[in-house]
């Protein structure tokens, strides 16, 4: 009799364990490829938020104030959130420097989109990264004490104030914007120590950053990350940024993006447009 012509229950098997195989590599690869493309397209909105910062701060000759959102009914637009007559970043009496959840229930510290004129926008107006996660903003409050040639008055507001900036700036540095590498014995005005300290204090005047993929998954969990959105308004002006990590890591998963303008790139573009001295 001859034998019928076709695979057995064995083969099949086997076949179809290769194509798995095949299958989850492929997957595998995509999947890493649309991260990293993610993150390179999130790398870029930064940057170019960093830009028009610099470019509104030219025009304008000024820093913005971040933007706040409450819920559909109540948010800013993506328009920054200052008081127009003292340059302070407040409204509704609460100060919104540093970001977090503000004391009237708004989420603060958000990049001012259509301030500065950054595109990639949600549906209320405010800048997303690559996975639609709102991109957070902090701005110096600060100057440090003898850093200025002309001493301004006891709770003069200057990085954020066009006037203010011309008549006191240059000399003056900001004192309260830090970044740590982690949150290992961080506190609310400090690192904990130069060696946990990213940059020289009284240097930073902004700071923009992506929360990351993990916003929308995991909510970022991790001790890292949690310092990064636990201020209110004006209340914690230090941050944490360091190399993605995983949840295996000593500050937990970390993959928030960052990039900030020194005080010293802010006042070389302010002196090139002819805004300063």
């Amino acid at each position: 009799m001859k034998r019928p012509v076709g695979f057995t229950l064995v083969e099949v098997a086997v076949a179809m364990v290769i194509v798995g195989l095949l299958m989850s590599s492929v997957v595998y690869t995509l999947a890493a490829h649309i991260d990293q493309r993610d993150k390179e397209e999130t790398r870029q909105r930064l940057d170019r938020a960093r830009e028009l910062i610099l470019a509104f701060a030219v025009a304008n000759g000024r820093l913005p104030c971040p933007a706040r959102y409450k819920d559909a009914a109540n948010h800013s637009a993506g328009a920054e959130v200052r008081d127009s007559v003292t340059g302070r970043c407040t409204g509704s009496g609460v100060d919104d420097y540093y970001g977090g959840t503000l004391s009237n229930g708004y989420t603060g510290g958000l990049l001012p989109a259509a301030t500065i004129g950054f595109q990639n926008v949600d549906a209320s107006g405010f800048a997303v990264d690559a996975w639609q996660n709102r991109i957070r903003y902090a701005v110096a409050k600060q100057r440090a004490s003898g850093t200025c040639a002309i001493t301004p008055p006891a709770g003069t507001i200057l990085y954020t104030h066009a006037a203010n900036l011309k008549t006191y700036g240059l000399s003056c540095q900001p004192d309260d914007l830090i970044v740590c590498k982690s949150s290992t014995g961080i506190s609310a005005s400090a690192c904990g120590g130069a060696a946990n300290q990213v940059n020289s204090q009284s240097l930073i005047v902004a700071i923009v950053f992506s929360t990351g993929k993990n916003a929308t998954s995991t909510g970022g969990s991790g001790a890292d990350e949690a310092a990064n959105l636990n201020g209110a308004g004006d209340a914690d002006p230090v941050f944490v940024s360091h190399e993605e990590a995983p949840s295996s890591a000593s500050g937990g998963e970390f993959d928030d993006q960052f990039t900030w303008i020194p005080v010293g790139e802010l006042y070389g573009s302010l002196v090139a447009a002819g805004i300063l001295p």
